[in-house]
């Protein structure tokens, strides 16, 4: 499921090794770790002496489940998160940082140094999602999404792109396109350039046969994307590589 596991975790872990950092829901592949992979993260960095981070960014936008946070199995691990994705407030840059104690004071110093404080605006902004008839928007927009993950991902796999996952959270599909050519970013750019469909490379992800994978997000409307799918597949047939 594209995601860090406690063996990987004890394979790679060095002397320089200080933590692992996982995001679930994930970007660019809408994966969420369970509970049980949570537990087993935490031990592996705990055995180790290490930090696990974990963003929780996507929380709230899952589909069918809802993500366990790390703070449910390990109260020493560090937990990101923001207003930008299930609050929609891409841009306010307004998040939170949940901490164990002995952390914060070390903390407050970075904070003091890099930015003080969140703008008032954006904070009394976030106080707004927190009411019921704006709750109620967010909870319409999730199932929106689901709409669109579940038009997308049929439609893209029927056109011949290899996706291995079911996106559980957040809004993308990280797809292997090796049985074109696995040059991402060329295949990206002729999608761009020819039919005026943007999705993205994975090399903007990573390492790990970034160059065999493409990034498609469903942010549109299901209109738009079902022109889009239209685009692609008229692309396919033009794409040399």
């Amino acid at each position: 499921n594209y995601q860090l596991t406690a063996d990987l975790v004890q394979r790679y872990w060095d002397q320089d090794t200080v933590g692992a950092l996982v995001a679930s829901p994930a970007n660019p592949t809408g994966t969420v770790l369970s509970r049980t992979e949570l537990v087993s993260l935490a031990k592996a960095t705990r055995e180790r002496h290490g930090h696990l981070v974990v963003d929780e960014i996507y929380h709230g936008l899952t589909y069918g489940m809802d993500a366990p946070s790390v703070l449910e199995v390990d109260d020493s691990a560090f937990v990101l998160n923001s207003f930008s994705k299930y609050f929609g407030m891409t841009g306010w840059r307004l998040g939170w940082l949940v901490a164990p104690p002995q952390a914060v004071a070390d903390l407050e110093k970075l904070a003091q140094n890099l930015y003080i404080s969140a703008p008032s605006m954006a904070q009394h902004a976030a106080l707004a999602c927190f009411q019921p008839e704006t709750l109620a928007i967010f909870e319409q927009r999730r199932a929106e999404f689901a709409r669109r993950r579940d038009y997308l991902l049929p439609a893209l796999r029927e056109l011949g792109f290899r996706i291995a996952v079911e996106p559980q959270g957040a809004f993308y599909l990280y797809a292997d396109i090796s049985a074109y050519g696995g040059d991402a970013f060329a295949f990206c750019r002729h999608f761009l350039e020819t039919e005026h469909v943007a999705f993205t490379p994975g090399l903007d992800f990573g390492r790990h046969l970034a160059g065999h994978h493409v990034r498609f997000a469903y942010t549109q409307s299901l209109p738009r994307l079902e022109e889009a799918v239209h685009r692609i597949a008229r692309g396919l047939r033009s794409w040399q590589g």
